[in-house]
């Protein structure tokens, strides 16, 4: 998706937004939007925007030059912020305060919120609203933190590392509710290192690098910018031998299991084939999110 169809009809936008912090260039003309019922996924390592951008957005900061709207207005009044949600990786929250006292406080301050009962569901908090946020694990302040971002009916929703400290099964439930969201129209800019969670919720991706994009589309077009493939077996063939074939980046083996990375398959598997007649559980995979967003990376780097 190009910038123009990025930014048009977005809930959020940044239009070359620059920032700097002292001779630091934290962003650099950066072109970002969210639209209703998508969810944008902006990735990239330590250091390369991704805070910053979230920070002119939520009005935290204010860009250098360039243009920052929120639902058509300027990010740092009141009736823009109203229809917003945020759960950034750190939160204020008044930890000696019970569960259920957060989220009526919390829900007191917009004028059609969601129902206690819908918080909790969403959340998953059944059990837990009687319980001192203070006496909470991580992962289970993580998703009172959800709640609260959620409470309030927004139309925008902003999670940064929203499923650290979560188990399994609690993240596969937090990402069926923001699909839920998400489906009912409800924008989402995610950042996470989680790049399966991408994989996952993303329906736009966008890679930044050194405060700029180096990439950006669906999860798919950014994983076609990487032509590696993986291979795994298990074979009698010694490492540093396949290490040396053509095609073959690199070569490991861990628990008598090989694992290949090439830039091409088919030669690698024909020769795999034709010298170890034992080759067993043979199984070809194509570049995944986390290997196209490092490539980019440090393509740009």
């Amino acid at each position: 998706m190009d910038v123009s169809a990025a930014n048009s009809g977005s809930l959020a936008s940044l239009r070359m937004a620059r920032k700097h912090y002292g001779q630091l260039c934290a962003l650099d003309g950066l072109d970002l939007g969210v639209a209703a019922g998508e969810l944008v996924a902006l990735l990239g390592p330590n250091g390369a925007g991704k805070t910053t951008a979230i920070g002119l957005l939520l009005g935290l900061i204010r860009a250098d030059s360039g243009a920052v709207t929120l639902f058509g207005q300027s990010p740092h009044r009141l009736a823009a912020r109203r229809h917003i949600g945020v759960m950034l990786q750190s939160a204020g929250v008044p930890d000696t305060l019970q569960v259920g006292e957060l989220l009526a406080l919390t829900r007191s301050y917009y004028a059609n919120p969601r129902s206690m009962a819908d918080c909790v569901a969403l959340a998953g908090l059944d059990g837990l609203t009687k319980r001192r946020y203070v006496a909470l694990s991580g992962g289970q302040q993580r998703r009172v933190q959800f709640a609260l971002a959620i409470c309030g009916r927004p139309r925008l929703l902003f999670l940064d590392e929203p499923t650290t400290g979560l188990d399994v099964e609690a993240r596969q439930r937090l990402w069926q509710t923001i699909r839920e969201l998400v489906a009912e129209g409800c924008g989402v800019l995610l950042t996470t290192h989680y790049l399966e969670e991408a994989e996952a919720l993303a329906d736009r991706v966008i890679v930044l690098a050194q405060g700029r994009i180096v990439a950006q589309g669906s999860v798919q077009a950014i994983r076609a910018h990487v032509s590696q493939r993986r291979i795994r077996c298990l074979t009698s063939i010694a490492v540093e031998t396949m290490s040396a074939w053509p095609h073959v980046r690199s070569a490991s083996r861990s628990d008598a299991r090989t694992e290949l990375v090439v830039d091409a398959a088919e030669p690698v598997v024909r020769r795999l084939l034709a010298e170890d007649p034992g080759l067993q559980d043979l199984e070809v995979h194509r570049a995944g999110l986390s290997d196209a967003v490092i490539a980019l990376t440090r393509k740009a780097a």
